[in-house]
């Protein structure tokens, strides 16, 4: 029995794709590519994506078809093309980002948010072009801190790529996974899960140029830190802590996760958050609440430099409450104190990437029992 191209339809036309549960056929998904010689038969099929999860089965399910309704003697090849192009490969991720940089602690409650988001906007203040990213997966906290609860980015098809337009506020780009849930339901996701949402927030957005792109990590270590150093190169890690011995002993554990030979990232310094308590009509008043300079001397002990030292002042609280960072006020306290954090930073990267070679992706391979 010879093939002949409506054949090959009809016995398509029996497969469904699993997303719609329309036939591939009326999907139009078969292209106009079909090749026939005697019992050979070959031809391409559409995808949407080229990370489509039905398109192994797809086109398993196709062959299948083709022997069941057309001749089960059948030599079918079938090809995959996809409309939207792929994600671009590694180091070519964030072509136009000059610097990233990791805003960590080993603790929650040290205040590594508010560092992350006023040094974003500090630096924007300083004329840089500047992206932050929420990479707390499972506690975004920037949307709050920026008051941008119910911004809710879309997409646009850019070369070929429907890419994530991130929103903006105060010059800063800004995405973070709070932007596409539910803000009062809890985010119960296994830790793939997680991951690939944050690939997907870092490589199929439109971050285009930045000078800086700021990293809000979660506390701790955890996969969400090694999905990090796996997917994009950091520039440098800095590290938030408050005075207390508590946070840094969590705080060493941070500097050794980044430090450790298989991920090697540079610490391009310690950010000392709650330092003192100023009262905002006496500036020059200072009460150590939770102890005195124990991140300056941890940056002393690890031979790393002091960033900041970031008092406790009721506008900082306030600020952070209602969605207007200090870094906004430069007449501020807190907000000058930021704007130095920012001029800081700016150095200490030039200072890195003066002196070390540029950070690589971290390969980590799975150990053979």
């Amino acid at each position: 029995m010879n093939l002949y191209p409506q054949l090959i339809l009809d016995a398509l036309s029996t497969v469904r794709y699993p997303g719609t549960g329309k036939n591939i056929v009326e999907m139009k998904m078969v292209d106009d590519d079909m090749r026939i010689a005697g019992l050979s038969v070959s031809f391409t099929l559409i995808f949407d994506k080229p990370t489509d999860p039905f398109m192994k089965s797809v086109v398993k399910a196709a062959e299948a078809a083709i022997h069941a309704y057309a001749s089960k003697n059948a030599e079918v090849e079938i090809k995959t093309r996809t409309l939207q192009a792929p994600r671009p490969d590694l180091p070519e991720l964030l072509p136009g980002v000059k610097n990233i940089i990791a805003v960590s602690s080993g603790k929650g409650g040290v205040g590594k948010s508010t560092v992350a988001v006023n040094l974003a906007v500090a630096l924007a203040r300083l004329g840089m072009k500047v992206g932050l990213l929420d990479c707390d997966i499972f506690g975004p906290s920037v949307p709050k801190m920026l008051q941008m609860e119910d911004a809710r980015p879309y997409s646009q098809n850019i070369e070929g790529r429907d890419l994530i337009l991130p929103e903006e506020k105060y010059g800063v780009k800004v995405l973070s996974i709070g932007f596409f849930v539910n803000p009062e339901q809890g985010i119960m996701w296994r830790g793939g899960m997680a991951s690939n949402a944050l690939k997907q927030l870092i490589g199929d957005a439109n971050w285009g140029d930045l000078d800086y792109f700021i990293l809000d990590t979660p506390p701790g270590t955890s996969d969400i830190h090694l999905t990090l150093v796996q997917t994009i190169p950091i520039t440098g890690a800095v590290i938030v802590s408050t005075p207390q011995q508590v946070a840094l002993a969590d705080a060493r554990k941070g500097i050794d996760m980044y430090q450790n030979e298989k991920i090697n990232v540079p610490i391009l310094g310690l950010v000392e958050n709650m330092s003192w308590f100023t009262p905002a009509q006496h500036p020059e008043e200072h009460y150590y609440l939770f102890g005195k300079e124990g991140v300056k001397q941890l940056a002393e002990q690890m031979n790393l430099p002091l960033l900041a030292q970031i008092p406790v002042v009721q506008d900082l609280c306030e600020s952070g409450d209602n969605g207007i960072p200090a870094a906004t006020d430069p007449a501020s306290i807190t907000g000058q104190a930021f704007l130095q954090l920012a001029a800081k930073i700016m150095t200490e990267t030039d200072k890195r990437k003066a002196s070390l070679p540029p950070t690589h992706i971290v390969e980590l391979k799975k150990q053979s029992n």
